[in-house]
């Protein structure tokens, strides 16, 4: 082919083999890591939908009806599913399912208008357990990690995250998440600055999370981390993730290197971190859902990056001359 006549599928594919020193990268096998956790600042009314939709969507996920499901299927993309932190109990015929990791450190984050978060032991230890959950699959066969969420707040929390460490406006950062109308948005930003301002000022990636993240989102962080360290391709969704991706970078900038962005969500501030990151996603679909449905679905265009560098031929292997 010309040169430069596949575009971005060009430069994704030497990023591929960069991460995996090869001119034969592989995307597969593929594993998308969907972390729930649940959010003590729902309480002040961030959110259209209450806590208990959380641990509902998880059971649903196990249940395999989700639309992170439909995708993984369809894409021969593995699931497992981390309870970081959610408030409800599953019932016991879920308890033991195989695509279940139970992380829960604690019954959702405490709420983050009167206190922080987390501590900093709950921090630390969200991180360290996404980083060894992520280098664990890489340990078992995993080339590439996708990240997902699921938790109701946390687009909320999300905007704060990139307001404290990258001093973003949380204006343009507050948008409508799991459903709310125009007049709803417009009370949550009034309830994000109230929250902001028990802890003014630019903060440090895990004080930041102490201070006002989730255990999904936590964990997310630390799984970047990690499946970066261990050398894999490490998938990243939407606002939430880029959230957490903006925390796990500006902690440890040279995992940058491992990461593709998958998508731009239609969650106003996506965009403003994107840009913070200097990320161009690889698709824009006008997607606000999560649970890692945009990176399963950009995925299939990693996978064809991957097959470009390993199999296609050259000019001189098919015998076209050069143009005169």
């Amino acid at each position: 082919k010309p040169q430069g006549s596949l575009g971005r599928v060009e430069s994704l594919a030497l990023h591929l083999g960069a991460i995996q020193k090869t001119l034969k990268p592989l995307a597969d096998p593929a594993r998308l890591l969907l972390f729930a956790g649940d959010h003590g600042m729902v309480e002040e009314g961030v959110s259209a939908w209450p806590s208990e939709v959380t641990t509902l969507m998880v059971m649903n996920f196990l249940s395999g009806g989700a639309a992170a499901n439909v995708f993984a299927r369809a894409n021969n993309v593995s699931i497992t599913i981390i309870d970081a932190g959610i408030a409800g109990e599953l019932p016991p015929e879920l308890a033991d399912h195989p695509d279940l990791v139970r992380a829960n450190i604690r019954k959702g984050t405490r709420n983050a208008m009167h206190e922080d978060a987390l501590t900093p032991g709950e921090t630390e230890a969200a991180l360290n357990f996404g980083a060894e959950l992520a280098a664990d699959c890489v340990r078992k066969g995993a080339r590439c990690i996708l990240l997902g969420e699921m938790g109701i707040g946390n687009t909320a929390s999300a905007a704060l995250l990139a307001h404290a460490v990258e001093g973003l406006d949380l204006g343009p950062l507050t948008g409508p998440g799991a459903g709310l109308d125009a007049e709803g948005v417009a009370r949550k930003a009034e309830i994000l600055k109230k929250i902001a301002a028990r802890r003014p000022g630019r903060l440090a990636p895990a004080d930041a999370l102490s201070a006002f993240g989730g255990l999904e989102i936590t964990m997310m962080a630390g799984a970047l981390i990690g499946g970066a360290s261990a050398g894999a391709i490490v998938m990243v969704d939407g606002f939430i993730a880029t959230a957490a991706a903006l925390c796990a970078l500006r902690a440890r900038p040279e995992a940058a290197d491992h990461v593709v962005f998958a998508h731009r969500s239609k969650e106003p501030g996506h965009r403003l971190i994107l840009e913070a990151l200097d990320a161009e996603p690889l698709v824009d679909l006008d997607l606000r859902l999560g649970e890692g449905t945009g990176g399963l679905l950009a995925f299939p265009i990693l996978r064809a990056a991957a097959a470009m560098l390993s199999e296609m031929a050259t000019f001189e292997s098919a015998g076209i001359t050069a143009k005169d």
